[in-house]
């Protein structure tokens, strides 16, 4: 038995060396049977085993750069990182903003927006992982010490329409305790139909918080029975373990941050004591 055992590592390590050999021989039959495209650039795949998008649209998603609003995470002009009371752009110094703190991977444009729009509308769900990886590295402050990471719920008919909620899937590999501790009770029409100045009304009143199952991440044990959001149990319940706590709102995209200050304020009112966002994405204000 204890020979056995000792073979077992060689065996092990050899098999382990031949992985990317025998991916190199998928990759080669695969771009030869199927030739699959990039879902970003549409430039076939050379590594089709490597995901539906190439390395080269991977390394073009380039990161939003200091100096940017601290709250919101949208650029900022130079000279202004200088001046303390100038750290936040002007839509923020004028709105009552629900949300403390926001980032984003990069700008709404290029690959990224491409990626985003596969994930979303393609159903390209693998691209959840590598997509919430970047979000991991590039919002890393916005995780940091976080109780719970709670995405942008969809409404029922729309979830029903696309079979899965994107905020959830990327939520789901961020390394925080998953919490749906919103539901979307009101159909609203899509933002993006909308001018900036009906975004906020399109939304209001929108969202209410939820009961639901919360998970831990990478199979850690269920974070269910600390927050109260099992299936079944008392509101009352959730929102009293909501109190006090810091929650990151996680979405795909961020275009004038309506949804996610709508989510935040009824956060807060439940008890939740600071909200971040971290989203994949972000239509840039670009500074004047």
């Amino acid at each position: 038995m204890q020979e056995c055992t000792n073979a077992q590592g060689p065996v092990r390590a050899f098999l382990h060396s031949c992985i990317p050999a025998f991916r190199s021989v998928a990759d080669s039959v695969l771009a030869v049977l199927l030739a699959p495209s990039c879902a970003a650039c549409g430039e076939l795949l050379e590594h089709p085993t490597s995901g539906p998008v190439c390395a080269s649209c991977w390394r073009s998603i380039l990161p939003l750069t200091p100096p940017v609003c601290d709250r919101c995470g949208d650029p900022l002009p130079t000279w202004r990182a200088i001046s303390v009371p100038l750290a936040r752009c002007p839509r923020c110094r004028r709105g009552n903003r629900q949300v403390d703190r926001a980032r984003a991977v990069g700008g709404y444009d290029g690959a990224l927006r491409e990626i985003v729009h596969a994930l979303k509308y393609e159903g390209r769900r693998s691209l959840a992982r590598p997509l919430a990886e970047l979000m991991r590295i590039r919002g890393a402050d916005m995780l940091t010490g976080a109780d719970w990471a709670v995405p942008v719920p969809l409404h029922p008919s729309r979830r029903r329409e696309r079979g899965f909620n994107q905020a959830a899937d990327l939520a789901r590999h961020l390394g925080v305790p998953v919490c749906p501790a919103l539901r979307r009770h009101r159909a609203t029409r899509t933002q993006t139909e909308l001018p900036a100045a009906r975004r906020h009304a399109n939304v209001r009143g929108a969202f209410a918080v939820a009961l639901g199952s919360a998970r831990g991440h990478a199979g850690a044990p269920s974070a269910a029975a600390a927050l109260g959001c099992r299936r079944g149990a008392p509101a009352p319940v959730q929102k009293s373990r909501l109190e006090g706590s810091i929650v990151v709102l996680i979405d795909d995209v961020s275009t004038t941050g309506a949804t996610l200050d709508a989510c935040a304020r009824v956060l807060k009112e439940a008890g939740v004591r600071e909200v971040r966002a971290l989203t994949a994405a972000r239509v840039v204000t670009r500074p004047r």
